[in-house]
């Protein structure tokens, strides 16, 4: 049973969902279209949405935004950059977790949302400022030279720079929780650093 894996409706193109639902968008998800991926790029995509970093994750972009394609550009960007991302409503697609299943993305949202006892719109990455309640100061992105003309349905740079503070804010979190876990463990020991001598 794999998760972030699934198609459109309409004409059963395959796709990775890279977010379930879209900051104050409840009724959107991000996709990546993998027919429209080059090869390297599909082998890379696959092999982390298979792997258990893309199967553990809620949303897969996280893990995308740690992934290096093999040109050593980061995917995340890269897709997003190059509009292989793309924005669509929740109940045109619909999640193949096994050959033999299929759930509609918006029920399955739902579903979820029911189990944590939360609303959909609350099953989306929160920015760092939603979090931790300080107002940070607006980052202005470059925008890339190959960014597409035509955004229509594409993440804004905005909506990127959003998720990337809010994926920077979870793994800052992460990784603070893992040293206190490897302190308990193994408390780290303070060397003691000898004065070198001074060449007379």
């Amino acid at each position: 049973m794999l998760k972030h894996v699934g198609r459109m409706a309409n004409n059963q193109s395959k796709v990775i969902v890279a977010y379930r639902v879209v900051p104050g968008e409840a009724d959107q998800s991000v996709i990546v279209q993998t027919q429209s991926l080059a090869a390297e790029e599909h082998d890379t995509l696959i092999k982390t949405v298979e792997g258990s970093a893309g199967q553990e994750a809620d949303e897969f972009a996280t893990v995308m935004a740690r992934t290096m394609l093999p040109d050593g550009s980061n995917m995340l960007a890269r897709f997003h950059t190059q509009g292989k991302m793309m924005k669509v409503p929740s109940d045109t697609v619909e999640m193949t977790p096994t050959t033999n299943d299929v759930v509609n993305l918006a029920e399955l949202n739902k579903i979820i949302a029911e189990q944590k006892g939360v609303t959909v719109a609350d099953l989306a990455l929160k920015a760092p400022e939603e979090t931790s309640g300080s107002e940070e100061a607006p980052v202005q992105e470059a925008t890339p030279v190959n960014q597409p003309a035509d955004n229509d349905g594409v993440l804004s740079d905005d909506d990127l720079a959003a998720q990337y503070r809010s994926q920077a804010d979870s793994l800052f979190k992460e990784a603070k929780r893992l040293r206190e876990q490897a302190e308990e463990l193994v408390p780290t020991k303070k060397k003691s650093s000898k004065k070198s001598l001074e060449s007379v």
